[in-house]
C-alpha cells in the first residue's frame, strides 16, 4: 500500500506545480520599451495594452498622421503576439473634430471587416501642437 501513497504524492505534488505554475504565468505582468514615465506595451493575462501612438511624421496631414500611427500600431502588435484580427478597444485622440472624417477613412480601411473593435473617438489637446491625430489601443493576444 504505500508505493501507491508515494506515487500518489508524487502525482499531487507535481499537478500542483503545473497549476501554480499556470497561475504565476497567467498572473504575471510583462512590459516592453519600459522606461521611467511608461511602457510602450504591457501584457497581462493574454492582453496587450498600447501606449499612445502616434504619427511617424507630425508634418504631415491628418490622413498621412492616421496612416503612419495605424502602421506603428500594426508593428507593436505583431512585436506582442497579436493582430489588427485581435483588437478589442481603441480610444483616439483627434485634435480637431473637423478631422474626424478624413481619420475615419483610413480607420475604415485598416480593421480587417469583422472585427472591429469597441471604439471612442473624443476630441483632445494633444502633447504638442503638431499632433492631429492619436490612438490606444487594446488587444487580444492570438
Amino acid at each position: 500500500m504505500r508505493p501507491f501513497f508515494v506515487f500518489f504524492g508524487i502525482l499531487s505534488f507535481s499537478l500542483f506545480a503545473i497549476v501554480q505554475n499556470e497561475y504565476d504565468l497567467a498572473m504575471s505582468i510583462q512590459r516592453q520599451e519600459t522606461k521611467q514615465r511608461m511602457s510602450r506595451v504591457v501584457i497581462h493575462n493574454d492582453t496587450i495594452y498600447l501606449c499612445g501612438q502616434v504619427a511617424k511624421d507630425s508634418s504631415q496631414g491628418v490622413t498621412e498622421q492616421t496612416a503612419t500611427m495605424l502602421e506603428k500600431v500594426d508593428d507593436l502588435l505583431l512585436q506582442s503576439g497579436s493582430d489588427r484580427e485581435h483588437l478589442l478597444s481603441a480610444t483616439i485622440y483627434v485634435r480637431d473634430m473637423k478631422d474626424f472624417a478624413a481619420m475615419n477613412d483610413v480607420w475604415d480601411a485598416w480593421v480587417p471587416e469583422g472585427h472591429a473593435p469597441a471604439r471612442a473617438c473624443v476630441e483632445a489637446r494633444m502633447a504638442r501642437a503638431e499632433l492631429l491625430v492619436e490612438i490606444s489601443v487594446v488587444a487580444a493576444v492570438r
